[in-house]
């Protein structure tokens, strides 16, 4: 049976300026186009990892016109000037220093996407955790169908309560061969990473398969791992994942059955993380109700807020439950709903004539995996891992074809 994640033959770029090539996960800051101004100044002429992506903040502008052509024709050049050097059949253990301090840990390597499914109710072994939605995915489709090479902002997670696959890793980290250690730009705060190989590469595997033991399942989740096992879960990037997904099941009726085993389509590159890592956050997404008569809101969230409130609900059903509530409301009296970060930002703008404001409880990131168990993928917007800047950077490549 081959592992959820393999090692891959990773390439990373031939320059010491690292900042300049490295750019934050495309959908980030899509309502900030002056972020994407500013990381296109830092970028320069050269090479850079920007050109090889299309920022979601450029979609509906003519910067997205001919983009799947232009980011191909971009890393056809790179590969041909010797842009990149290969470490090949490598995983490499990354440490990322976010903006406040707090270090957070994680595996790069492939993810086979064999065993990867975002339809719902999907008992494979790696699953999404919120709902995909289908309109997105096109674009990404259309730009992975013609690059040679892809990166990753994808981070996927595992229930390691023991972190037995990283902290090995961690202990090491000082005997192993460092391949890069530099700033990110636009306050992403600092990035190292190690490769992995021979013993510790097949512990860290080895670690990573023990997860998915049926009875350690159900030790952790009880009757919900009945609908298991679930060993890995999307945390970040899940659309970008379901587009690789997409792009494999379109190629692989072409091929013969021996080039399907070791296809490079068949796998994308991710970052693994522990759910239990202390250094990452997840933070509730609030609902907010906008352009609405807000005169019966006050009695009605009174009526119904413990639908999402109430103790012993699984995270899936809290969101459930407060957008159902939402969008009721919005039927009877009018507006629509957007999607908000952070309490007191929430607060302010629901504070607002026209608006009202839905705040869900904390998030209990240790309750994640029981929930997509039992309930299947989560509803859109049901949670954030963290903020803007400390969402990944793109840096090391991996080919195609």
């Amino acid at each position: 049976m081959p592992h959820l994640i393999e090692p891959a033959s990773i390439l990373l770029p031939v320059r010491e300026d690292l900042e300049s090539w490295s750019v934050v996960a495309c959908d980030q800051f899509t309502s900030q186009p002056s972020y994407w101004e500013r990381a296109e100044e830092l970028a320069g002429e050269g090479p850079s990892a920007l050109r090889l992506i299309l920022p979601e903040a450029w979609l509906h502008t003519e910067r997205a016109d001919g983009a799947p052509e232009r980011i191909a024709e971009t890393a056809e050049r790179y590969l041909r000037d010797g842009v990149f050097r290969e470490i090949p059949d490598a995983l490499i253990y990354v440490e990322r220093t976010q903006p406040d301090g707090r270090v957070r840990r994680g595996l790069v390597g492939a993810l086979d996407l064999e065993q990867y499914d975002y339809a719902p109710g999907s008992r494979s072994p790696i699953r999404a955790t919120e709902g995909t939605v289908a309109e997105r995915l096109p674009p990404r489709v259309a730009i992975r169908r013609r690059a040679a090479l892809e990166m990753t902002h994808t981070i996927v997670l595992m229930d390691d309560r023991e972190d037995r696959v990283l902290s090995p890793l961690h202990a090491a980290r000082e005997r192993m061969k460092k391949l890069y250690d530099f700033e990110l730009m636009l306050s992403g705060g600092h990035l190292r990473g190690w490769l992995v190989e021979g013993e510790r590469l097949t512990a860290a595997l080895s670690a990573l398969d023990a997860l998915g033991d049926p009875a350690l399942q159900q030790q952790k989740y009880g009757e919900a791992a009945s609908n298991g096992p679930l060993t890995l879960a999307i945390g970040d990037g899940n659309h970008s994942l379901a587009a690789a997904k997409n792009w494999w099941e379109e190629l692989r009726p072409t091929l013969e059955a021996s080039q399907r085993v070791n296809h490079p389509a068949r796998f994308a590159l991710v970052e693994l993380e522990n759910i239990h890592d202390p250094a990452l956050d997840f933070e509730p997404i609030h609902r907010l109700l906008t352009d609405t008569d807000t005169e019966a809101f006050p009695e009605e969230l009174s009526k119904h807020r413990q639908e999402w409130e109430a103790a012993g609900l699984t995270l899936g059903e809290r969101v459930a439950a407060a957008e159902s509530f939402c969008r009721s409301y919005v039927e009877r009296f009018g507006g629509r709903i957007d999607y908000i970060h952070g309490d007191e930002t929430a607060q302010k703008l629901g504070s607002l004539p026209g608006r009202a404001a839905v705040l869900l409880p904390p998030v209990e990131k240790d309750g994640l995996f029981a929930s997509v168990l039992a309930d299947g993928a989560l509803p859109k917007k049901s949670f954030s891992m963290g903020q803007a800047a400390d969402k990944r950077y793109y840096l090391e490549c991996r080919r195609l074809r």
